[in-house]
């Protein structure tokens, strides 16, 4: 729990994730799995009411959910 409010880990989590994002070496569907779903929360979260997270908190669950898959299938971490 400490390591999730920590500024420190949030500063790493989101360069990896931009580390991953401009690699050539991830897929494209991979890439896919972070993007679309953050992009579609941003663009239509009143079309989803029923789900009452903030869109930053949406994004920070999907990045830290992305960071760690992907780190280790491409053992960037």
């Amino acid at each position: 729990m400490r390591k999730l409010l920590s500024l420190r880990h949030w500063k790493n989590t989101f360069s990896l994730i931009f580390r991953l994002l401009k690699s050539r070496h991830v897929a494209l569907t991979d890439k896919l799995l972070f993007v679309v779903p953050v992009a579609l929360y941003w663009v239509l979260p009143d079309a989803l009411p029923f789900i009452p997270i903030d869109d930053i908190a949406v994004t920070m669950i999907v990045a830290e959910w992305f960071a760690r898959r992907m780190g280790r299938k491409y053992n960037i971490m």
